[in-house]
C-alpha cells in the first residue's frame, strides 16, 4: 500500500482501495489513510505537486536556460557574457559578449537565439532566467511573440538555474580563473573557444560522458590518438585520426 502511494503520486485513498480490490484485498479508505499517515506519506494533493526538478526533467527537450557571466578586464572594465543552454542536450545554443547589456542588445540576442534554435531544430518552448533586471521586457517580448514561454526562477533559489550556472562554473574553473582578460574582443574569443570545447570536446555525465555535439555516438577504436588544444593549451581533448582504408 505505501509502495502504491509512493510510486503513484496522483492516487488518492479511494483509487488505492480500488487497486487493492483487484488484488483481492478489501481495505477501507479510512484504513488506507491511517496506514499511509503512519508511514509518513501525505495525501495525494500534496504528493502530486510537481517539484521544480521534476518540471525541468519532464520538459527538458523544449527548455532553454540563460544567465550572465560577469568578467572584469585587467583595466577594471566590466564585461557581460550572455549564454543560452539547451537543457536536454546541454548544448550552448548561443553566446554573446558586451560591455552594455541594454534593452536593445538583449532583444537582439533573443532574435539570435530564435534563429539558432531553428537552425539546430530545437523546439524553444520555454526560456528560464532569474529575476535580474538585465533581462528586459523587450527581450522577453521577442520570445513570447514566437510562442516561447518565459519562466522565472523562484525567489531565493540560486540552484533553480543550475544548468546555466553549471556552464558558468566550468568556464570560470577551466579558463577564466587562469587568464587575464584584456578587452571585449579578447573575451569574445575566449568565450567562442570555451563554448566550442564545451559543445564538441568536453565529456558530460548527462550525455553518457560524451560531448553534446556527438549525440551519444561512440568514439572510434582505430586510428592514431592526438591531442587537440584550445586557448593555448588550457582546454584539451583527445581524438583519433581516421584509420587508413585498406583494400
Amino acid at each position: 500500500m505505501p509502495r502504491m502511494a509512493r510510486e503513484n503520486s496522483k492516487w488518492g485513498y479511494f483509487y488505492i482501495r480500488g487497486e487493492l480490490l483487484k488484488l483481492g484485498q478489501v481495505v477501507s479508505a479510512t484504513s488506507i489513510r491511517s496506514i499511509l499517515k503512519r508511514a509518513g506519506i501525505p495525501p495525494s494533493v500534496r504528493r502530486s505537486e510537481l517539484t521544480w526538478k521534476e518540471f525541468l526533467a519532464a520538459d527538458a527537450e523544449a527548455l532553454v536556460a540563460t544567465d550572465f557571466l560577469i568578467v572584469d578586464t585587467i583595466y577594471f572594465k566590466r564585461l557581460f557574457v550572455l549564454i543560452y543552454v539547451h537543457l536536454a542536450t546541454r548544448t550552448i545554443l548561443w553566446s554573446a559578449v558586451t560591455a552594455n547589456p541594454n534593452q536593445d542588445w538583449l532583444a537582439q540576442q533573443s532574435r539570435n537565439l530564435l534563429w539558432e534554435a531553428a537552425e539546430q531544430r530545437v523546439e524553444l518552448g520555454g526560456l528560464i532566467h532569474d529575476r535580474d533586471k538585465k533581462f528586459s521586457a523587450a527581450a522577453d517580448a521577442v520570445l513570447r511573440s514566437a510562442g516561447t514561454r518565459i519562466i522565472l526562477t523562484p525567489l531565493m533559489a540560486p540552484k533553480a538555474n543550475a544548468f546555466a550556472e553549471r556552464w558558468i562554473g566550468s568556464c570560470r574553473r577551466e579558463a577564466m580563473d587562469r587568464m587575464i582578460i584584456v578587452n571585449e574582443r579578447h573575451l569574445a574569443h575566449v568565450i567562442r573557444e570555451s563554448v566550442a570545447h564545451y559543445n564538441q570536446d568536453r565529456p558530460h555525465r548527462a550525455c553518457g560522458l560524451r560531448p553534446p555535439a556527438s549525440r551519444g555516438d561512440p568514439g572510434s577504436k582505430f586510428g592514431r590518438v592526438f591531442q587537440h588544444s584550445r586557448l593555448g593549451g588550457l582546454l584539451k581533448s583527445y581524438e583519433r585520426t581516421p584509420a587508413p582504408v585498406t583494400m
